[in-house]
């Protein structure tokens, strides 16, 4: 049984840079679905910056793969790119690396807010696990780089069509400021009923 190893890329991972790409592009043909595409600089230089992670088996050999991107000035951060190789899949390593690389985002850019676009079911259940919610595209970037990167998309001409509007992908979001507002009214709600149990436990 192969034994994992699921990390943040660094410069020592360079050389796979082609390998993850023709790996992406394969993927998403034999899914016929749509992705950015993303050339082996691009790649190499997400993994030198150490916004990227990686899974190795125990021979070095790739096993998956997830990079980091900003937009609109560093306020909204995806995971792209997230793939796993066939030969390696359900083992759970694409729960792994969504998981590694959504704790890597919230530590480079603690009040981003994190975000996606995905046809893929598995991944929809894994950023919903996260704290994603799904939400219309208004909601997320309007950086023009981010859309324009899904031109080489199989399905632009119907982002296009319909305005950034909506597509065949789903838009996901993970609010750090939202969340805190949920632990606030949660724990000021807790510290209410501890309150009225005190009072109610003097008067007995």
């Amino acid at each position: 049984m192969n034994k994992f190893v699921v990390s943040v890329a660094d410069a020592s991972h360079e050389y796979l840079a082609n390998e993850i790409c023709e790996l992406i592009a394969e993927s998403a043909r034999q899914r016929g679905t749509g992705i950015a595409k993303r050339s082996p600089e691009y790649v190499a230089d997400k993994i030198k910056q150490g916004k990227a992670v990686i899974a190795l088996t125990s021979k070095k050999e790739l096993a998956g793969f997830c990079y980091i991107e900003t937009w609109g000035h560093g306020k909204y951060v995806a995971n792209s790119g997230l793939i796993v190789h066939p030969d390696f899949r359900k083992h759970g390593l694409a729960q792994a690396i969504k998981e590694r690389a959504f704790k890597l985002s919230r530590k480079l850019y603690p009040e981003a807010k994190l975000f996606g676009l995905t046809t893929s079911h598995a991944v929809m259940k894994i950023n919903s696990d996260l704290g994603y919610r799904p939400v219309p595209f208004s909601e997320l970037t309007d950086d023009e780089v981010f859309w324009k990167g899904c031109s080489s998309c199989v399905n632009y001409a119907i982002l296009t069509s319909k305005n950034h509007q909506n597509c065949l992908c789903t838009g996901m979001l993970y609010d750090p400021e939202e969340k805190k507002r949920k632990w606030e009214k949660k724990r000021k709600e807790v510290a209410q009923k501890l309150m009225i149990w005190k009072q109610t436990v003097r008067t007995k």
